[in-house]
């Protein structure tokens, strides 16, 4: 997205200038390492946004937006080991290109490098932006907790897995704006509309990110099409499926679960959800998320010439191609 780019490359610079220690440099370089990686930077762009939304400047919200960024990373990379994941972003992971032990110690710091980019903003600001940001880290853990428990469940409700994508991914985001609200002296109604688009609109991100997965166009996704298929992962159109099959369909289900031959295993079952009609209810869901979080945006007591970012960041994040 165009008018976003130099955000992005205000924030790749800033990133790339965090001030590490040489030694040890099994704890430091992975960190290094693994903020060079790259990533949409999407996060600590909506703190600058969002504080330019009530006036401030995003040089004034900066150590807030980075102390987000630096937080999703650290949760990242131990994501990375509860996964066991061998690649980020296509490359190696901290715990594959060091080891589990240095990868646990390694994001540690990084939290709390966090914290110590946080405390830079002034001090009349530090109460409320502190309670968001220990809330969200905790929520955030909650999150990937459910999700590494609907591992091992069959009865995972509709309700719980939204649940599930509000607490790990949705609250970063806001998170994120509510803290650039915060730097730019919103009211505490303004602050909690911006937080309620960033929550509604990560929840669509989510949502459409289950429907990618499996029908997104191969050359333009970026990633290997099927993969929560191939390994059985929990996923809103899963669930819509099942309560929606017959018992024949449930069968078949079940059945290609343990089917071995990959791409007929992604073929087949992309073929039932259509027929079952899991893809159309959770694309309308997508929807109702996205018109929560427009309808929240549109309450903010600021012109509209302003909230124009946003919006158009909405509509580019829910315009991603199938």
């Amino acid at each position: 997205m165009q008018q976003l780019a130099p955000y992005s490359a205000y924030l790749e610079n800033e990133i790339n200038a965090i001030d590490f220690p040489k030694d040890p440099s099994n704890l430091y370089d992975p960190l290094r390492y693994f903020l060079s990686l790259g990533g949409k930077r999407m996060r600590p762009i909506l703190t600058l946004l969002g504080a330019e939304l009530f006036g401030e400047s995003k040089e004034n919200a900066l150590s807030a937006a980075l102390s987000v960024e630096v937080f999703h990373n650290f949760t990242l990379i131990h994501d990375d080991i509860m996964d066991e994941a061998p690649l980020r972003r296509n490359r190696e992971t901290v715990h594959t290109k060091w080891n589990q032990n240095i990868a646990i110690l390694s994001g540690d710091v990084l939290f709390v490098k966090g914290y110590q980019l946080l405390v830079k903003q002034k001090p009349e600001h530090l109460q409320p932006l502190i309670e968001l940001f220990n809330k969200t880290a905790i929520e955030v853990c909650e999150g990937q907790q459910m999700d590494m428990d609907f591992e091992s469940r069959k009865d995972v409700s509709i309700d719980e897995y939204i649940e599930m994508i509000r607490l790990k991914t949705s609250v970063l985001l806001g998170c994120a704006l509510e803290m650039g609200a915060v730097i730019g002296n919103a009211s505490e109604t303004d602050r909690k509309h911006l937080y309620d688009f960033g929550q509604n609109i990560g929840i669509a991100f989510q949502i459409q990110d289950d429907i990618l997965d499996l029908f997104a166009d191969p050359d333009k996704f970026g990633k290997q099409v099927g993969g929560d298929v191939i390994s059985n992962k929990k996923t809103l159109l899963n669930l819509h499926a099942l309560i929606l099959a017959t018992d024949e369909q449930k069968q078949l289900l079940w059945k290609l679960s343990t089917e071995t031959d990959y791409q007929v295993k992604i073929d087949k079952t992309k073929a039932l959800y259509e027929i079952i009609g899991a893809r159309a209810i959770c694309e309308n869901e997508m929807k109702k998320y996205h018109s929560i979080a427009m309808k929240s945006l549109e309450e903010i007591q600021i012109g509209d010439s302003a909230k124009q970012p946003l919006k158009a960041l909405a509509e580019f994040l829910m315009n991603r191609e199938l």
